[in-house]
């Protein structure tokens, strides 16, 4: 291993050090109580890798000072988390009532379960980074009009729409149903994803109750 400086009870030493041998070993801590941390210096932003001996976890974050802004933390059990990673999950506040036919229709969430990093605001969840992201969207129909042809969820983003169809013809009387959808999305920094209904004919009658319905996604990779 090498690197330009190392500071050790003080001492700076400013050239490369090599560990070598059979087995080389480089050990930080003495077994005391307290946390330990290697600190990269940089320009803009520091990063570090440390023990949280309160937590027994090992973090990787920003900032010099450790578990301030944890990135990632890896238990002592095996369990990885990401603490700041984008997630979202969403529902209606309120009911959206005798949804209009032959138009597609915004869903509209007034209630935020988590939204982690802020970046839901109805009708859309905007893509802080580009990424790969998984987007499930369960729509809860309490009353769904026999006389329509069909039910059209749509899950629209910047780059491609997905599509859930539901053949509604075969109703004999008005019913409870749920239609979902889920993808797997590409995503640019700054797109955005929401959720349409298009409703093929019949009369606007349809209804979304408050809080049956959901909408949740996070950065999968």
């Amino acid at each position: 291993m090498s690197v330009t400086k190392v500071t050790v009870n003080g001492m700076d030493m400013s050239s490369d050090v090599t560990l070598s041998g059979t087995t080389p070993t480089l050990t930080i801590g003495d077994a005391g109580a307290e946390d330990a941390a290697i600190v990269f210096d940089g320009n803009a932003q520091d990063f570090h890798i440390g023990l949280d001996d309160t937590a027994d976890d090992l973090v990787i974050g920003l900032g010099s000072a450790l578990g301030t802004t944890t990135h990632m933390a890896f238990t002592e059990a095996g369990e990885i988390t990401k603490p700041l990673q984008p997630a979202f999950g969403v529902w209606p506040a309120s009911e959206q009532t005798d949804i209009a036919v032959n138009t597609a229709v915004d869903i509209a969430w007034g209630t935020e379960n988590y939204d982690i990093g802020a970046n839901f605001a109805t009708p859309n969840f905007t893509a802080p980074v580009t990424g790969k992201y998984q987007l499930n969207v369960s729509l809860y129909f309490a009353e769904m009009q026999i006389d329509s042809t069909y039910y059209n969820l749509r899950l629209v983003t910047s780059n491609r729409t997905y599509y859930s169809l539901f053949n509604s013809s075969g109703l004999d009387t008005t019913s409870f149903q749920t239609i979902t959808l889920a993808a797997l999305a590409d995503m640019d920094a700054g797109d955005t994803a929401k959720v349409v209904i298009y409703i093929g004919g019949g009369t606007a009658g349809a209804d979304l109750p408050a809080n049956n319905s959901t909408f949740s996604g996070f950065l999968a990779t």
